[in-house]
């Protein structure tokens, strides 16, 4: 397979800025996580929106590819993609001009309410993608990064079905605590063995760590906590 090279939009922050806004004002959490980026720039040299943590699907949807992908504070979406060279400058100016309809997954909790960003790949399950990704909440001691828990529609992953309103798992442990960057539980990566789901995860930035869950009492908790069940 042939190196595709850098697949995320290559345009600055101001030019996202201006695409976004032609339908509407843009949330103020893009300009403040956007605007460090900005302060960096060296002179001879313009720094690209700040986009990470893109994470395919594992199978196509409706015969397109599919991708999540990060642009601060929320999660977005990108569907219906038949083939990676279609990612071109036109396609992410049309995608940002409708922008509101590919943000997938908000902040909404406390222990999300700074930020959030992909982690591991989707699960698919008959009750739909499941997604564990990582969310954010600036705390007196700094940023403390948890694992967290969502399924989004198996046919239509722009509609989230449900989400856990705490933490799967957050910074408890030593290793957790305090390393290259302290407070940190970055889910990346998954394992499932029959019912159990065993979770790989950075943990403070320094060590490598794995933690289990029974697949079948995850979703049903999600379950309990689906979006008509909200309050």
């Amino acid at each position: 397979m042939a190196k595709k090279g850098i697949i995320v939009p290559q345009i600055t922050y101001d030019e996202f800025k201006h695409f976004v806004e032609l339908k509407g004002s843009i949330h103020e959490k893009y300009i403040r996580f956007n605007e460090y980026q900005k302060s960096h720039e060296k002179q001879d040299r313009k720094s690209f929106l700040w986009d990470k943590n893109l994470i395919f699907f594992p199978r196509k949807i409706n015969g397109k590819f599919c991708f999540l992908h990060r642009i601060k504070p929320d999660i977005q979406i990108v569907v219906e993609i038949e083939k990676l060279e279609d990612l071109t400058i036109d396609f992410w100016i049309q995608y940002f001009s409708n922008f509101d309809k590919f943000i997938v997954l908000s902040p909404k909790y406390e222990h999300e309410v700074s930020y959030i960003g992909g982690g591991c790949p989707p699960i698919e399950t008959d009750d739909g993608w499941l997604i564990i990704y990582h969310g954010v909440h600036d705390t007196v001691k700094g940023y403390v990064y948890s694992a967290c828990a969502a399924l989004l529609d198996l046919e239509n992953p722009q509609i989230e079905i449900a989400r856990l309103p705490y933490p799967l798992f957050k910074p408890e442990l030593e290793y957790e605590l305090k390393g290259e960057v302290n407070n940190v539980c970055f889910p990346t990566g998954t394992v499932l063995i029959d019912d159990t789901l065993y979770i790989y995860y950075g943990a403070a930035d320094e060590q490598i760590a794995v933690v289990s869950v029974s697949l079948a009492e995850l979703l049903m908790e999600l379950n309990l906590n689906t979006i008509n069940n909200d309050k």
